[in-house]
């Protein structure tokens, strides 16, 4: 007995498992949705009692209940993006549920009116009344509304929307693009409309098809019924020993009831797939963009109400209906018009209250704030901001702004740009907090044409200086671009003439841009990772200003800091035997050679130098006096004349040849040395021997 007890609670154990397990699945949505599927192809194939079938059709009734309400109150169609999808799923439940049915039919008309459950022996007694001649009648008008008036309209309706929804993709993608260049909207913004963009496309393109589903059920429906009426008098005569009445009137109550049971359902989303097609770009519930629009134009309401009181007077027509119908319309036009009108003293009142009040006096300390980096225009240049043949001058400054980011790991500040009645119209000032660093002469609506090899331009136009290089060039007409270009010119609008002017001045001068708050932005915005080391670094070790100031001489010799976890390494290590910015800015240079080096590497695969004699070192060396930060440069006038002359010289020479050199000294005197030659060669790179990688191959051209 203790064995069987044990053997009944294993049992009884191992089925609530079973159960639980089998509710754990049914928890899974796509686990459950498979299921539901596969019992829908099932019925398709194998028999369905007739409570069951009665179950399933209750259920599909609901379900297209439910599709109608969703579509009713859901604010625009694209919130119901899977009804495609739902839509055949609901038309393959009708269908197999329609087989089932006829299943059941066939087999058991002979029974009585309750053979194939008691959905279909309601609907049949309810809307035929008895009569399945009137059955007949009410379903072919179900099919034919179906059929011929949602189906075909709806239908119609998606594969317009879908056509012109593919056709207009080209121009939103084009002014979504617009507005993000134009600073109108975020780059999140802008992939959030592209996605909507892309959603709308692929609904009303299966929208498209899915109507063929309704189209497929309703022909299905037609088919089914007129197999069912003929088989089954067939049946009913030949097998079931029933007169032609009998067979005619049970068999055809029976398939009329079940054509009844399924068309109405179909019918019913037909019309939602009508209701969500035809929203369109209607936004809101169905009833708020109805009645919303019906009802906010008093005087169609009014002329409404008139002529159904004209109908009531009428002689023959029912009076009471039309006038009802009459006070109902004057009613709601009298409330729509009272509505407008306080809708207008409403917009009357705000637009009063918005009105531009006395600006308060600006504080004083506003003319305390200065701009970084602004471009001044002259009234003749202000279409380059807006125009719209060529590239706006503002989407050229936010492409330099990233490519300097990229290029010199610097976040350049905002760029003001203004107009400027003081200025000629042509004419463009840059300034670099408020002085003027800057400016040159524009021709709005023609091109900058510059000769490579500095010879004169064989081409009619206006002869002038670039302002950028101080280079000869000249002023041409838009129709000779080609003519220029085949020549071998080089060709620039004006807008980027301004940008390649700002470029440079801004390369000049980023170690004065390169603020406290910048270098601090700079740190806080590095990884996790390196946050470490900069806590161990700073204080201790250095403050953020002098981590500021080994960065700007970087930025002063146009040294990339975008690799600034190994610029901290660098002043790391050097805080370990010195303070002295320009000895830590020197240790750092070592530190960034593989960068230095292959930036200075030229078309040909190596780097052309230009040596430091021994005598020019060793009287650098002898010239410097003090320690520490006081140290300096003490060099006779007539030294540092002999030694500019020899600079220029020796760089004019290499010039004629073609070539930009490097100038190369020892790493003890190179700061001084790039002290004196950037007061006259201020693009002359010049590097010590610590800054040469190993990697990198190099030629001598010349000794100074």
């Amino acid at each position: 007995m203790a064995d069987t007890g044990t053997q009944d609670q294993t049992g009884a154990l191992g089925g609530s498992a079973g159960f639980d397990r089998l509710a754990d699945i049914l928890k899974r949505g796509d686990i459950a949705l498979a299921l539901g599927i596969v019992c829908i192809l099932v019925v398709l194939i194998l028999p369905m009692p007739s409570w069951m079938l009665d179950i399933s059709l209750a259920m599909s009734i609901t379900l297209s209940v439910l599709i109608l309400m969703t579509v009713l109150f859901i604010n625009r169609a694209l919130d119901f993006s899977s009804f495609p999808t739902i839509l055949l799923i609901a038309t393959m439940l009708r269908l197999s549920l329609n087989l089932a049915s006829t299943r059941l039919i066939l087999a058991q008309g002979h029974e009585g009116p309750d053979a194939a459950g008691k959905v279909i022996e309601a609907f049949g007694n309810f809307v035929m009344g008895g009569n399945f001649v009137i059955g007949i009648i009410v379903f072919g008008i179900l099919v034919i509304v179906n059929f011929v008036v949602i189906t075909k309209g709806s239908g119609r309706i998606a594969e317009v929307s879908a056509r012109f929804s593919l056709d207009a993709m080209p121009g939103k993608q084009m002014a979504i693009d617009a507005d993000l260049s134009a600073g109108l909207i975020d780059e999140h913004e802008a992939r959030a409309r592209r996605k909507s963009l892309e959603d709308e496309s692929n609904f009303y393109g299966a929208m498209d098809g899915a109507a063929k589903f309704v189209r497929g059920d309703a022909i299905a429906g037609l088919l089914i019924t007129f197999i069912n009426i003929v088989g089954g008098i067939v049946i009913g005569v030949a097998q079931m020993d029933l007169s032609l009445s009998e067979a005619s009137h049970s068999y055809t109550g029976l398939t009329v009831g079940d054509g009844l049971v399924t068309q109405i359902p179909a019918i019913i989303v037909s019309t939602a797939a009508g209701l969500l097609v035809s929203k369109s770009a209607a936004i809101g519930s169905t009833d708020k963009a109805l009645f919303g629009q019906l009802g906010a134009y008093p005087r169609a309401l009014g002329l409404s109400s008139f002529l159904m009181l004209a109908l009531a007077l009428l002689p023959g027509i029912p009076f009471l209906p039309f006038v009802m119908l009459s006070a109902t319309a004057g009613g709601l036009a009298w409330a729509s018009a009272r509505r407008n009108e306080a809708k207008t003293v409403a917009e009357a009142d705000a637009a009063l209250a918005a009105e531009p009040v006395k600006p308060a006096e600006e504080p004083i300390a506003n003319a305390l704030l200065i701009d970084h980096v602004r471009l001044e225009l002259g009234y003749g240049l202000l279409n380059l901001i807006n125009d719209q043949g060529g590239q706006r001058i503002t989407d050229q400054i936010k492409a330099l702004r990233r490519q300097l980011a990229q290029d010199m790991g610097f976040v350049l500040p905002s760029v003001r740009i203004q107009d400027n009645l003081q200025l000629a119209a042509n004419t463009y000032v840059i300034r670099i907090k408020e002085i003027e660093s800057g400016r040159g002469d524009l021709r709005p609506n023609m091109l900058l044409v510059m000769d490579p090899k500095g010879e004169a331009i064989g081409l009619p136009g206006e002869q002038t200086v670039e302002p950028t290089f101080g280079l000869p060039a000249m002023w041409v007409d838009d129709s000779v671009r080609e003519e220029a270009l085949f020549r071998g010119y080089t060709v620039v609008d004006p807008q980027t003439v301004i940008t390649t002017h700002l470029t440079e001045i801004i390369k000049d001068n980023m170690a004065e841009l390169l603020s406290y708050a910048e270098a601090q932005k700079l740190l806080d915005e590095l990884n996790q990772e390196q946050q470490k080391l900069i806590a161990d670094m700073i204080p201790g070790q250095i403050s953020v200003n002098g981590v500021q100031r080994v960065l700007q001489n970087l930025l002063a010799e146009r040294v990339s800091i975008r690799d600034l976890s190994t610029i901290l390494e660098g002043i790391s290590e050097a805080c370990g035997y010195t303070r002295n910015v320009t000895a830590i800015t020197e240790h750092v240079r070592s530190r960034l050679a593989r960068q230095i080096s292959f930036g200075e590497v030229n078309a040909e695969g190596f780097i052309p130098l230009v040596t430091l004699s021994a005598k020019w070192e060793q009287t650098f060396a002898e010239a410097l006096i003090g320690e520490g930060d006081e140290r300096q440069l003490s060099m006779a006038p007539s030294a540092l004349q002999a030694f500019i002359a020899e600079i220029r010289d020796t760089f004019e020479r290499q010039a004629v040849m073609g070539e930009s050199p490097t100038l190369l000294s020892s790493p003890g005197i190179r700061p001084y040395v790039r002290s004196i030659v950037e007061r006259f060669r201020p693009t002359t790179v010049v590097m010590s021997q610590n800054e040469i990688h190993p990697k990198v191959k190099i030629k001598t051209l010349g000794q100074i």
